[in-house]
């Protein structure tokens, strides 16, 4: 790692936990250990690079507040003439989640870079340190300057719009869910995110509308539907449904399918066609995690949903 001297740009790098963190306990358990400190020391990247530890966090449990401490950093950061880009190294479970979290309300033309890895740290093969170096030379170099957020990833380097996971082990663990990079909508101002209630509630063939009911008993301010297919659900389901949006929750419909994008074609009273025709917004290319973001994030600013998905 190199330090950066008195006026020169710099790279930041922004730790969270995450697998890239993480060792072997006595009981063989992985856990966060390392900082940014000993992970860019690691990763011994060329480029100037100062760091600061945000959390030690395993990303099954990054909540909306946590995400609303990362922009809040990355804003101040990039008040900072010097900083040339910035990467957060995360863990991998709901990286796709922060990075698009990031993406929407990212408006300066320098680059932020999540990464992490698949192995430990204490892994004799670790792919930490390779993917943090990589990050660390795409977050200096100018080329990649107004593509907004992406992730660096097992050699793979892709935009936060429309990434998932697709693997629990392989070291190229990402993927898009669209076959070409998608186009960065407008994005909003930054807005705290914690507080807003969005759950996701899964489809299933046959599914009653008890689970769905509950939920919006509960008065939620939106609901993601994972839905089948193309963007469909059972025709109790889709009752419930249309039952939600009249109740002024904004329900936004995405899909458990891989690739592809949500489509409301189908007729019924669960079929895509007919949720849309309640009032149900189709989540495009996004994910039910994505989709859960994107809905919090128009929540949050007062931004029309269909802006952002």
């Amino acid at each position: 790692m190199t330090s950066p001297q008195p006026g020169d740009t710099f790279v930041l790098v922004i730790s969270t936990g995450g697998t890239i963190a993480s060792t072997t306990d006595p009981s063989g358990a992985l856990v966060p250990t390392l900082d940014a400190q000993e992970l860019t020391r690691r990763a011994d990247a060329d480029e100037p690079v100062r760091v600061f530890d945000a959390a030690r966090l395993d990303s099954s449990a990054m909540g909306l507040g946590d995400i609303d401490t990362l922009s809040s950093l990355v804003s101040r950061a990039l008040g900072d003439a010097l900083v040339t880009g910035i990467v957060i190294t995360h863990g991998t479970d709901s990286m796709a989640e922060t990075a698009l979290a990031l993406d929407l309300i990212h408006s300066d033309p320098r680059p932020v870079v999540l990464t992490g890895a698949q192995l430990p740290a204490d892994h004799g093969s670790a792919d930490g340190p390779a993917n943090l170096r990589r990050a660390i030379e795409l977050a200096a170099d100018p080329l990649t300057r107004g593509n907004g957020v992406f992730v660096h990833f097992g050699g793979d380097t892709l935009a936060a719009r429309g990434l998932q996971k697709i693997d629990t082990a392989a070291r190229r663990a990402f993927a898009l869910t669209a076959p070409l990079t998608l186009p960065r909508p407008a994005a909003v101002e930054r807005a705290p995110l914690a507080g807003i209630d969005v759950p996701i509630v899964r489809a299933w063939p046959g599914a009653d509308a008890a689970l769905l009911d509950w939920v919006a008993s509960r008065r939620p301010d939106g609901i993601v539907v994972e839905a089948l297919g193309s963007g469909n659900v059972s025709d109790e389901m889709g009752a419930a449904v249309g039952r939600a949006v009249a109740a002024g929750i904004p329900v936004v419909v995405a899909t458990s399918v891989p690739f592809g994008e949500v489509a409301f074609s189908y007729g019924g009273a669960g079929g895509g066609a007919s949720l849309g025709a309640a009032g149900a917004l189709p989540a495009g290319y996004l994910r039910a995690g994505q989709a859960r973001i994107a809905l919090a994030t128009a929540i949050a600013t007062g931004t029309d949903p269909r802006a952002l998905l």
